[in-house]
């Protein structure tokens, strides 16, 4: 535990590089480093569907009783 307290940011930075860091406290096993995984941005999942939806031909189209039914008729 002394050791990994001195060094602890080059164990954060070998957890980062994706080294499993365990810390031991008394020659056992207490604790894990490992990062945070970086919330989701639009930008990287932005096309992620392309392929997937698909829309009918009549999508945009009013059925005539849903529009009487909200009196655009």
């Amino acid at each position: 535990m002394h050791e990994a307290k001195s060094t602890l940011s080059k164990l954060v930075e070998r957890a980062e590089a994706g080294e499993e860091v365990v810390i031991a406290r008394g020659g056992k096993p207490v604790v894990k480093l490992v990062p945070v995984a970086a919330p989701a941005r639009f930008v990287d999942t932005r096309g992620a569907l392309r392929g997937q939806v698909h829309l009918a031909d009549d999508f945009d189209e009013l059925p005539d009783d849903i529009a009487e039914a909200f009196g655009i008729q």
